[in-house]
């Protein structure tokens, strides 16, 4: 039995479509790339996105195109969001803090058929438009006055026909365009992991996914967003959807302050205080220049009240500094590309909150609890439950209607396990009150003499130290206990320091065996396209490190010396991918490092000597966990591939088009629920019998009675014609007789054709009853016609 309640798709053209109509005035602010501070409005942004849609349509973008943008947080490019998936097409947000190399594989695999961008970074779309033959057109995110008057692009590109000014273009359209009418299951957005092992894999977003995600972003305990609060998102909008509060802004009708491209903590203070700012989001080394330029300038912070930190874990300096200086809640929340991104937040319960401080600080430090939503499980190797007991570490694995089914074009088989999990390929733990803790990427974690180190807990410790700007653990082979940990410090600005200074700090706070074997002190810490630590960079430039003696590391030497001799620190390079200086410059601030020293000659010892100069570690029982399969995590950063030599060939659009994924049963009406495990079961046998399941027999067979009417006349008439049948019985049975009766015989069967669509899956069967529908139809329309002509 069905209920009795109306039915809409959640489509996200409804979220701008109700800012507009009852939040309307609301400000939206942005740092224009242009330079000046500029202001608009919800109502003005629902009006600017429906002429994009028509703008869209004009150049023969239809629905589940995608439509690539490469773009700043800015409300032009908020509107364009609403504008493209208002008209049932696909926004593929592209990262351009990646290589070129690597965005023209992401927008060519993707399908993209139109780019938006900002002026920043035109460099960028010259280099990368000779490989996307299915581009003929870029939008530029400004007005005729600061369109380039030279723009030129690095190779032949003959497909192309030019840049087009953004305002021009809005400002000749019309703002009278139909939104919607889609099922709520149609892709909406479309966003590449960072291809850490390989490719990159696509996510894409159905409408209903993001709404569904916009409602639980708005939960109390997770970012607990209203009209009165005025938001800050400097995580970008090609992450993740700014971790969603480009839907939940306008969903809440709050003020929502869109930093532009300047996102050093000078600009980020003056936006807090100018705008009042209530709420912001952004990753961790965002939070750490914006708490150093409070420190060197003596700056406060009056309006704002809790920020949302993700992307990498979060130091407890940073938590502790916000609240002990400036009053403000910091939650840590954790996610990824494929949970759309919010998968735990740090929020106290009431329990906790009742606590001192320093009593909840062990919990604003795990990643957190998951919102009504989501569901999380811990397993071991062979994927058997663990314990919530905070101390058995295992996979972590994901569910829920916000979570990836699997990857767009089938990139990675098959994602989900027997139960419909997603394996994040993070580590972690959870612990009695529901608090995850992430203790490492699988692929990060160091694996001493069979144990588990937790390389994040003690770079969190380790950048708590009043001397560090960041720091990075990794693992380094040794002959004894296959890998040790080693500390990466660098330092503030004029500061210095010895290995000791670092060691004598984490004495006590982590477990003996786990002490860095070194400490090396570094210009700089490759970070990835979003500021997170990028340790696959780090380990490939550390490829040739060798861990120094007791006696040198006791002497207090360096270990890696520069190649003319010299002890000077480390010094990181550029990866070895060529990329223009005009592109480089052009996509500041990307936080890659600046320059690289010669390797360095360590001191040497034989791997026997070395083994028994170093104390035995003391392990702790933890369980195994091998190395998971390879999904992304939310923030991409990787490099990719090798530049072609030639263009690409266009991608042909079939190469797109797979049969929908659905972890549950489809429901009546396109509404998916949750199946019992009974009804998994018997969905799997279902889907193993044939494509289209029970109902598709039924319809098949209202297909074959609909045709016989048709087949009798025709057998009739020919039969007739070439002196086969006689007149009596080509005529008056078959055609006059038979047919008409069959045909309303087949007008039942199509009606109840119909109900076995709706009832065995409408998106599925639709176009199988239909035509078993009409073509009844038409047979009749046709007997009737003969039937009032008269005659044989």
């Amino acid at each position: 039995m069905q209920g009795l309640m109306q039915h809409g798709a959640l489509t996200l053209d409804k979220i701008i479509d109700h800012a507009a109509q009852w939040h309307g005035g609301r400000e939206v602010v942005t740092r224009s790339v242009e330079g000046p501070i500029v202001r608009t409005t919800y109502a003005e942004i629902h009006n600017r996105a429906k002429r994009v849609s028509n703008l869209l349509l004009s150049l023969g973008i239809r629905p589940g195109d995608r439509v690539g943008t490469l773009a700043w947080n800015t409300a032009r490019h908020i509107e364009t969001w609403y504008g493209i998936m208002g008209v049932g097409a696909v926004c593929h947000t592209l990262n351009p803090r990646l290589f070129p190399e690597q965005i023209a594989w992401i927008a060519d695999h993707g399908g993209d058929k139109l780019i938006f961008t900002d002026l920043t970074f035109l460099p960028i779309i010259a280099g990368i438009i000779p490989r996307l033959p299915n581009v003929e057109h870029v939008v530029v995110f400004t007005d005729r006055d600061h369109m380039p008057a030279d723009f030129r692009l690095a190779g032949d590109a003959p497909h192309f026909k030019g840049l087009l000014c953004y305002e021009d273009l809005v400002a000749e359209q019309s703002a009278d365009c139909v939104w919607g009418g889609f099922d709520e299951g149609t892709a909406a957005g479309l966003c590449y992991t960072s291809g850490t092992t390989g490719d990159p894999k696509g996510v894409m977003y159905s409408h209903r996914s993001n709404f569904l995600h916009t409602f639980i972003t708005m939960q109390p305990d997770v970012m607990g967003l209203s009209q009165r609060d005025v938001i800050l998102p400097v995580v970008p909008m090609f992450h993740a959807n700014a971790w969603g509060v480009a839907f939940s802004a306008p969903a809440t009708g709050a003020k929502i302050v869109m930093p532009g491209a300047r996102m050093d903590g000078a600009a980020i203070h003056e936006l807090l205080e100018t705008e009042g700012v209530t709420f912001s989001a952004a990753v961790p080394t965002v939070w750490q220049m914006l708490l150093q330029h409070l420190e060197s300038t003596g700056g406060t912070i009056s309006t704002l009240k809790k920020v949302v930190i993700g992307g990498a874990a979060c130091p407890e300096s940073i938590i502790r500094a916000f609240h002990e200086k400036y009053g403000v809640e910091v939650v840590h929340a954790w996610g990824m590309t494929e949970t759309s991104p919010v998968g735990t937040l740090s929020t106290m319960t009431d329990a906790l909150e009742k606590l001192p401080y320093d009593q909840q600080m062990p919990y604003r430090l795990k990643q957190g609890r998951p919102p009504m939503g989501v569901e999380l499980k811990l397993t071991d190797d062979d994927g058997n439950a663990l314990p919530h007991d905070g101390k058995a570490f295992g996979h972590l694995k994901i569910r829920g209607p916000i979570i990836a089914a699997e990857y767009f074009r089938g990139a990675g088989g098959k994602i989900l396990d027997a139960d419909g999990f997603f394996d994040t390929g993070d580590v972690a733990t959870i612990d009695e009150m529901g608090f995850m803790q992430i203790t490492d990427r699988a692929k990060d974690v160091v694996k001493s003499g069979g144990e588990w180190i937790s390389t994040i807990e003690i770079e969190n410790i380790a950048v708590g130290h009043p001397k560090a700007a960041l720091a990075a653990v990794i693992g380094v082979p040794h002959p004894k206990w296959d890998e040790r940990p080693i500390l990466l410090v660098k330092l503030k600005e004029g500061e210095t320091a010895t290995k000791e200074e670092f060691l004598d700090f984490l004495q006590g706070k982590i477990a003996k065996w786990w002490m860095p074997d070194d400490v090396v002190f570094v210009d700089e810490i490759p970070l990835g396209a979003t500021g997170k630590i990028d340790k696959k960079v780090i380990r490939q430039r550390m490829k040739d490190y060798v861990l120094p003696t007791i006696a040198a590391a006791a002497a207090g030497t360096a270990t890696l010396a520069a190649a003319d001799g010299a002890g000077a620190p480390v010094l990181y390079a550029p990866d070895p991918v060529e990329t223009p200086e005009d592109v480089a410059e052009a996509v500041e601030p990307v936080h890659e490092p600046e320059v690289l020293a010669a390797q360095a000659e360590a001191e040497t010892v034989s791997a026997e000597a070395l083994a028994a100069s170093l104390p035995d570690p003391e392990p702790t029982p933890v369980a195994h966990i091998a190395e998971a399969a390879e999904p992304e995590d939310v923030f991409p950063h990787e490099p990719l591939v090798e530049a072609e030599a030639k263009p690409l060939e266009p991608t042909p659009e079939t190469a797109f088009d797979a049969p929908p994924v659905f972890v549950a049963e489809e429901a009546p009406l396109a509404m998916p629920i949750q199946p019992s495990k009974g009804r998994k079961a018997k969905a799997a046998k279902t889907e193993t019998s044939g494509k289209g399941g029970w109902a598709s027999p039924i319809l098949i067979g209202a297909v074959v009675i609909a045709l016989v009417p048709a087949a009798l006349i025709v057998v009739g008439a020919l039969g007739a014609r070439f002196g086969l049948l006689d007149k009596a019985i080509a005529y008056d049975l078959m055609t006059r007789d038979l047919a008409p009766l069959v045909a309303w015989l087949s007008l039942g069967t199509g009606a109840l054709g119909v109900v076995v669509a709706m009832i065995g899956g409408v998106q599925r069967h639709w176009k199988r009853a239909l035509l078993a529908l009409a073509i009844t139809i038409g047979t009749l329309a046709v007997l009737f016609l003969a039937t009032g002509v008269g005659g044989r």
